[in-house]
């Protein structure tokens, strides 16, 4: 994830290999599940202190939410999106429901939004985001 290494002579870019980037939604499923397990759950935006007011450590070493992290998988960043995240988020809204219903709107911000509002819930652990990461993984594999 990280794209360069600073040293005491300067920064040295770091050479990232293009398989290290999910390319299906099995495994794009799977890199978010890691990196949530890796990092933890966080609620209510994509990361903490997404402005930067209080924090120095870099957006995909914080927590993040299950959006961000499908985001960070694909792209490095909980901020970026590809066309591979929007469909891991897609697949995965039309999984989740948010008090007996699915998402309202099929627009991609509704989708996010919707996703979000499943990992935001109180008793949302990191723990039960990694799972349903991991089951929507294991559930896209066997669709496919």
């Amino acid at each position: 994830m990280a794209t360069s290494l600073q040293t005491s002579s300067g920064v040295i870019p770091l050479h990232q290999s293009p398989q290290a980037r999910p390319t299906t939604l099995p495994q794009t499923y799977r890199v978010a599940a890691r990196i949530l397990a890796a990092n933890g759950l966080y609620k209510g935006d994509f990361v903490p202190d997404a402005m930067d007011r209080e924090m120095c450590i870099p957006h995909f070493l914080r927590p993040m939410s299950i959006v961000a992290a499908l985001k960070c998988a694909t792209t490095g960043d909980p901020h970026l999106t590809s066309l591979l995240a929007d469909q891991a988020i897609a697949v995965l809204a039309l999984r989740l429901e948010v008090d007996g219903e699915g998402p309202l709107f099929g627009g991609i911000f509704d989708l996010e939004a919707h996703v979000d509002a499943w990992g935001d819930m109180e008793d949302r652990t990191t723990e039960s985001a990694v799972a349903v990461l991991e089951a929507a993984g294991d559930a896209s594999e066997v669709a496919a």
